[in-house]
C-alpha cells in the first residue's frame, strides 16, 4: 500500500494507529467488526473503514508539494480540494486561491491568470471545458492534476461504452463538481443524460419504453443532457456509470431498474442483455464502498452493549459520501452530523447540519443523562483523523471519571 506524505496535522496520534492496527490484522478487508473503545461510562463504536481515502490523500500530498516547490508563484485551485473545510482553509491561509466555487460560479476571471501561475486541478477532476481554457492561457494542466483515479476509471468506462455505441447514464447530482466533470468527458463519446436518484431514473425509463413524449423529456431534464440528444434514438442502448460517492448501493439499484426495462422492452435474456445493456459493475469506487459496508457494519454490529444512543458523522457539510453515511445512520438512532468537535458546545448542546434544510441547528440534551453510553462514531472519506480524535477526546472529557486514553488505546498495541 502506498503511503502517503500528508501534513502530520491531519493524522492522529490515537486514530491513525488504530486503524492501521486493524489493517494489518486485516488486510483483505474481510473484517467490518466496528473497534469498541470503551471509557467506562462512555462507549464509543468506531466504524472499521472511514477517513482519507487513496483519492484524498494523494490529493493533499500534491496540493502541499504545489505550495513548498513554488514559493514565490501565485497558486490557484479550480475549486475546493475536497469537501473539508479544515483542509480548504488550511490551503487558503498558505496563499492558495479558488477560480471557482463548488457550483462552478467564477470566483476570479480568467483574464486575471498568467501562464506563470500554478493550478491546481481538485480530486473531483474537472471539465474538458475548463481545461482547454487552462491550456489556452498557457497553464500547465497535468503537472498538478489531482484528480482522483477512481474518478478517472469511471471517465474511461464512459468513454469505452460509448465508442461501442451505448448511450451513457450518470448517476450523480447534477450539481457536484465531479458529476460536472464526469458528463464532460462521456459527452465526447456518446450521448450522456443525469439522473439524481430513482425517482428520476424511473422518469426517464417512462421516455425508454416512449410511455411519454420525448418533447417533455428536454424540459424535465433540462441542463442534465448531452447536445443534440434524441430519446427516441439515444435510450435504445444503454449503460450506467455513477458519481463514485453516490451511495454504491443505490447506484446498483438504478442500474438493475434500468436492465430490467431494456429486458421487458427488447424482450431480452441475460445471454442477449449486452445487445441494449452494457455492463459497467466495476466503476464502483472501492473506498466509498468500504465506507458505507463499515457503517452498515457498525448500525448492525450485535454487542452486548445494546442500542447505541446516538451517531456522530463528521466532515464538509458539501461533501457527498459524507452525506450518504449521515443517511445511513439518521435510518437507525439520532444522527448529529458535524464538522468538528467544536460543534460540541457542551454535554448539552450540539450544533450540527440538518441535510434537509441545509442550515445548522443546535439540539439540546443531544448526549442521555444516564450512564453508560454508547455512542457511533464515523466520518467521511475527506475527513482528517485529527478531526475524528477531536470529537473523541471532546465526549471522553464531559465524564470525569472516565478510563485514561492511554490506557484504552493501549488495548490495541500489544
Amino acid at each position: 500500500m502506498k503511503s502517503f506524505d500528508i501534513p502530520d496535522y491531519y493524522r492522529s496520534n490515537i486514530i491513525t494507529p488504530l486503524k492501521e492496527f486493524r489493517r494489518k490484522r486485516d488486510k483483505l478487508k474481510r473484517d467490518f467488526t466496528p473497534t469498541l473503545l470503551d471509557f467506562g461510562p462512555i462507549r464509543l463504536l468506531i466504524a472499521r473503514h472511514f477517513g482519507f481515502c487513496y483519492g484524498v490523500e494523494n490529493a493533499v500530498e500534491i496540493a502541499y508539494k504545489a505550495i513548498a516547490e513554488n514559493p514565490d508563484k501565485r497558486i490557484f485551485l479550480l475549486s475546493e480540494m475536497i469537501h473539508n473545510p479544515d483542509v480548504n482553509a488550511d490551503l487558503q491561509d498558505r496563499g492558495v486561491r479558488f477560480i471557482m466555487d463548488t457550483s462552478g460560479r467564477q470566483l476570479i476571471p480568467w483574464s486575471e491568470l498568467v501562464p506563470e501561475d500554478v493550478v491546481i486541478i481538485p480530486a473531483f477532476g474537472t471539465t474538458l471545458e475548463t481545461q482547454n481554457q487552462l491550456a489556452a492561457l498557457g497553464l500547465d494542466v497535468e503537472k498538478y492534476d489531482t484528480t482522483c483515479p477512481f474518478v478517472e476509471k469511471v471517465w474511461n468506462k464512459a468513454s469505452q461504452i460509448g465508442q461501442k455505441n451505448y448511450t451513457v447514464i450518470v448517476h450523480g447530482k447534477p450539481s457536484h463538481e465531479e458529476t460536472r466533470a464526469t458528463f464532460s468527458h462521456s459527452k465526447e463519446s456518446a450521448p450522456t443524460v443525469v439522473v439524481k436518484d430513482m425517482a428520476q431514473t424511473q422518469r426517464l425509463a417512462k421516455y425508454i419504453t416512449g410511455e411519454l413524449p420525448a418533447e417533455q423529456f428536454y424540459a424535465e431534464f433540462t441542463g442534465q443532457y448531452s447536445i443534440d440528444f434524441e430519446p427516441g434514438r439515444d435510450l435504445q442502448r444503454i449503460g450506467v456509470v455513477n458519481q463514485t460517492t453516490m451511495l454504491a448501493s443505490d447506484t446498483q439499484g438504478i442500474a438493475d431498474y434500468l436492465k430490467q426495462i431494456m429486458m421487458q422492452k427488447y424482450s431480452l435474456t441475460e445471454a442477449t442483455i449486452d445487445i441494449h445493456f452494457a455492463n459497467t459493475r466495476d466503476t464502483l469506487c472501492y473506498a466509498t464502498n468500504d465506507n458505507q459496508d463499515a457503517t452498515y457494519a457498525l448500525l448492525t454490529f450485535q454487542s452486548p452493549l445494546g442500542q447505541a444512543d446516538f451517531a456522530i458523522v463528521a466532515g464538509g457539510y458539501n461533501s457527498s459520501n459524507t452525506s450518504h453515511i449521515v443517511e445511513l445512520c439518521a435510518d437507525k438512532l439520532p444522527t448529529y452530523f458535524i464538522e468538528s468537535e467544536h460543534k460540541i458546545l457542551s454535554d448539552k448542546l450540539i450544533r450540527h447540519f440538518n441535510g434537509h434544510t441545509k442550515q445548522e441547528i443546535i439540539t439540546n440534551n443531544f448526549m442521555p443523562a444516564t450512564s453508560p453510553i454508547t455512542v457511533l462514531l464515523t466520518c467521511g472519506a475527506s475527513c482528517p483523523d485529527a478531526v475524528v480524535e477531536g470529537i473523541m477526546l471532546k465526549l471522553v472529557s464531559f465524564f470525569p471519571d472516565s478510563r485514561a486514553v492511554e490506557d484504552v488505546v493501549r488495548e490495541f498495541s500489544q
